[in-house]
């Protein structure tokens, strides 16, 4: 019963939210389509936002809110695969 639960259970809903001005100092044109393919998977719902009040942080790294929790990496990469985890 545990592996028909896995099997078609589905799958949680993301919310993520960015700021503008760090998406715009670290999003680089080469991520920008794995990134929106990740944003048009029907349970990731993704939010900009112009300032989140986070500026040290902006300033350090690329990050997201996701459900409520901060998530920072060291890449743009990185954080796109942090966010996929949050999938499974």
């Amino acid at each position: 019963m545990k592996r028909l639960n896995q099997l078609f259970s589905k799958k949680k809903k993301l919310t993520v939210e960015f700021c503008e001005k760090n998406l715009d100092r670290f999003l680089t044109e080469e991520n920008f389509p794995k990134y929106h393919s990740f944003f048009n998977e029907k349970n990731v719902v993704y939010k900009e936002y112009e300032c989140q009040s986070r500026c040290k942080e902006c300033k350090k790294s690329p990050y997201t809110i996701v459900n409520g929790e901060f998530v920072a990496a060291d890449s743009s990469e990185e954080l796109l695969e942090k966010l996929k985890g949050y999938q499974r």
